[in-house]
């Protein structure tokens, strides 16, 4: 189940507290994350990491919220897989409508259906081996890794089987990745690394005839 190996930017800082500490020393402002009694503080990303989760976030975001197919949140933000298991704050992840029950205005306790990492220098064995563990373990349903150095347009678009193990449904060479718990979302992983990326609205209402239909009753609102 292991995914494979390549090299969040600058070295994190590591601390040493319970969870409860970490609950009280940690706000809204810091990004960081707790496990197995340690809290790994991280610097503020580089731009290329930032570029891509714009993106992404914007294109993920504005699709789900003109579908009300859910929430789409983003780090800093507390997502705990289970109890007493690590508290960890993806770069973006997703939420279905039908488990909005589970997310408060502190955390969400309990898998995201997607979970979506964007690997700096020091994140890749965090985001493709702990992480990736941690993931399936959690029943997240999809699990996608984007390589965001300089000289790496690498992506892998994983899935949960069910023997609860992640199995690799697309990289970085496909043309089209669907989302199974994003109805009628897709991505062209060369989009992630264009320098002029496309238009995100005029993308989400052409992904589907869902989307297309929502924008048009939209229009006629106002």
């Amino acid at each position: 189940m292991v995914a494979p190996i390549i090299e969040k930017t600058a070295a994190p800082t590591a601390l040493t507290m319970t969870y409860e500490e970490y609950l009280q020393w940690c706000d809204e402002d810091v990004h960081a994350e707790w496990v197995d009694g340690e809290v790994i503080v991280f610097m503020p990303a580089k731009d290329e990491h930032q570029t891509i989760w714009d993106f992404l976030h914007r294109l993920l975001g504005d699709y789900v919220e003109l579908l009300g197919l859910g929430k789409v949140q983003s780090a800093p933000f507390e997502v705990k897989l289970w109890r007493g298991g690590p508290s960890r704050e993806p770069d973006i992840f997703f939420l279905k409508k039908e488990n909005l029950h589970r997310l408060t205005s502190d955390r969400l306790s309990g898998p995201p259906d997607l979970i979506v990492e964007i690997i700096s220098r020091d994140s890749v064995r965090r985001d493709r081996d702990t992480k990736f563990r941690e993931y399936a373990q959690g029943g997240v349903a999809e699990y996608w890794i984007i390589d965001s150095r300089p000289g790496f347009h690498w992506a892998a678009f994983y899935r949960l089987g069910e023997d609860n193990q992640y199995e690799l449904v697309a990289t970085e060479d496909d043309e089209r990745v669907e989302s199974s718990v994003v109805s009628g979302f897709w991505l062209n992983p060369a989009w992630l690394w264009m320098v002029n990326k496309p238009n995100v609205m005029l993308t989400v209402t052409r992904m589907s005839p869902e989307a297309t239909a929502a924008f048009q009753a939209l229009q006629k609102e106002e």
